[in-house]
């Protein structure tokens, strides 16, 4: 059995608290924005299928392996986040409409492969 270092783990664990902070983000921006409360079990409630997804998607891509990468990782983390969130908002009764898909899927795209573009920038240079 390999033994991992920490300057292994240390960035697959940094993207995967990213890409948590970017569900969490996304969520209560989304609660706020339809005056909904912003309490702690509030935003769970709105975050959980998508982190769910996120998780997934961090399972099917293996993105420890490349966290930080835009494709395949980051495309793969993002469509797992939108697909699985909004089938388990559905399977749940809670709202999916055409609207808020449109929406959802352009926010976490933009949080989700926009932080990872943005790294990819800062270490060409």
């Amino acid at each position: 059995m390999p033994i991992v270092s920490d300057e292994q783990t240390r960035p697959a664990l940094t993207a995967f608290a990213t890409d948590v902070f970017c569900v969490v983000v996304f969520c209560t921006i989304g609660r706020r924005s339809h005056a909904e409360g912003l309490t702690a079990s509030g935003i769970a409630e709105t975050a959980w299928p998508f982190l769910v997804g996120t998780i997934g998607g961090w399972l099917l891509s293996r993105a420890w392996q490349r966290p930080a990468a835009l494709v395949p990782t980051g495309v793969a983390v993002w469509l797992a986040t939108i697909v699985v969130g909004m089938l388990l908002r559905k399977l749940t009764s809670a709202g999916v409409a055409p609207s808020f898909v449109v929406v959802a899927s352009l926010s976490t795209a933009l949080l989700l492969l926009g932080w990872r573009a943005g790294a990819a920038l800062l270490t060409r240079g």
